[in-house]
């Protein structure tokens, strides 16, 4: 069975924008470069850096939480380490290597979701941690890889009547070519792309982050239900481990072995 990479995508930083890729290089075990290796953890989210242990999105500043995050339009470059982030009200670009940095970025995030200054979230990172939503389950599961079958996602909008794109569902790799929710099967399954060989883990599980249109930062339609009432399961998407590492990029063949 066989379709193609059509989109590639990382989230530096949990919870925020989307940033495209023409190529990625895979390693096993390693998951997504750049891939939600910071996160804004809560006041009293009880994250320590120096002993990171996996925690649930809610001690996250969140989609699923602050649907207002979607407006706020980021950028991360890992080579210089600066965050650029920018709404209707301000803008501002932090060196979140540096303690200052990741306060004053803290700082912007926080007031931009409405929290009173005492509860700013914190930025933190701890390489090799990740601050993926299924951390809590397994190291494996916080290395895995997203991947969302964008002929899928057509499928359920189309069935729905919604207006609801991939974008929504925040995956790592977007193919098409794949006959809808076919892979909702490929469970222990290889997948080949370019040189990389990655076995799917599970099925993805949506919650209410997918209830947020990433245009507008309003929540337009309950996603995870209309899931249930359409496939009577809440699943859009595959979760993956890298087995064989090698360049991805835009175009490459995806082949279920």
């Amino acid at each position: 069975m066989l379709g193609n990479v059509r989109d590639l995508f990382h989230y530096p930083v949990k919870g925020l924008n989307a940033q495209s890729l023409d190529h990625v290089q895979l390693e096993p075990n390693r998951g997504f470069p750049f891939d939600r290796v910071f996160g804004f953890a809560r006041h009293d989210s009880g994250f320590d850096p120096n002993n990171p242990k996996p925690l649930a999105k809610s001690r996250f500043v969140v989609l699923a939480r602050d649907a207002v995050l979607a407006t706020l339009d980021t950028r991360y470059d890992p080579t210089t380490g600066v965050l650029t982030l920018v709404n209707d009200e301000t803008n501002g670009s932090f060196d979140i290597n540096s303690s200052e940095g990741r306060a004053g970025a803290a700082r912007l995030v926080g007031k931009h979701v409405g929290l009173i200054s005492d509860k700013y979230p914190t930025l933190h990172a701890s390489d090799p941690h990740r601050f993926t939503d299924v951390s809590v389950d397994s190291t494996e599961m916080m290395n895995a890889v997203s991947l969302i079958n964008a002929d899928s996602v057509e499928y359920f909008a189309a069935q729905t009547g919604a207006d609801i794109n991939v974008a929504r569902f925040r995956g790592n790799i977007v193919f098409s070519g794949i006959p809808a929710m076919t892979e909702m099967d490929w469970v222990g399954r290889e997948i080949a792309i370019g040189d990389s060989l990655l076995r799917v883990l599970r099925r993805t599980k949506r919650c209410a982050a997918t209830q947020v249109n990433l245009a507008t930062g309003k929540r337009d339609h309950d996603v995870p239900k209309m899931l249930r009432d359409c496939f009577g399961h809440f699943d859009m998407g595959i979760y993956a481990e890298v087995i064989a590492g090698g360049p991805v990029c835009v175009g490459d063949t995806l082949t279920m072995l």
